[in-house]
């Protein structure tokens, strides 16, 4: 099993919206940068637990724990030219972009903030706090991960 980092704006699609989906489940799509495609294409799999974070926002942080439900397939919205992520260079027998489907599994009683998460220095080199990254798919370590989820308030 592996760990991940998923960012969404919450104005988007928060952890919220996930919560009241049915089973709680929802498929992640709209990836529309090659590097995160490639990561849930080839590295995210079945089981995988995922930090879901809220970017963008007053307070952007961690928000809550996800399990990867199914691993990737062709991401719809990219033949919908309805959609904001419609790729009209996008072909149904090749397909550019994925998706994979995750599962609610808890809600942080508190976001843990990204503030905190850079004041932790034992989290310096995770993807997260690094100069420039604003990559929407990252692994995160098995150390990161428990560092993180001793940080959090949980419910």
């Amino acid at each position: 099993m592996a760990y991940w980092l998923f960012k969404t704006e919450p104005q988007t699609f928060s952890i919220e919206d996930l919560a009241s989906r049915t089973e709680q489940t929802e498929p992640w799509d709209g990836i529309r940068n090659y590097q995160a495609r490639n990561l849930l294409r080839d590295q995210v799999r079945l089981g995988d637990l995922v930090f879901i974070y809220h970017s963008s926002c007053p307070e952007p942080g961690i928000v809550g724990i996800a399990k990867v439900v199914r691993e990737a397939y062709p991401d719809a919205t990219q033949f919908n030219p309805q959609s904001r992520y419609f790729d009209p260079k996008s072909e149904p027998q090749q397909p550019r972009w994925v998706q994979v489907d995750v599962k609610l599994t808890e809600m942080f009683a508190q976001t843990v903030s990204l503030k905190r998460i850079k004041a932790e220095t034992r989290l310096q080199d995770m993807i997260l706090v690094k100069k420039g990254s604003r990559l929407s798919i990252q692994p995160v370590t098995d150390a990161q991960w428990q560092i993180l989820l001793s940080m959090a308030k949980r419910k």
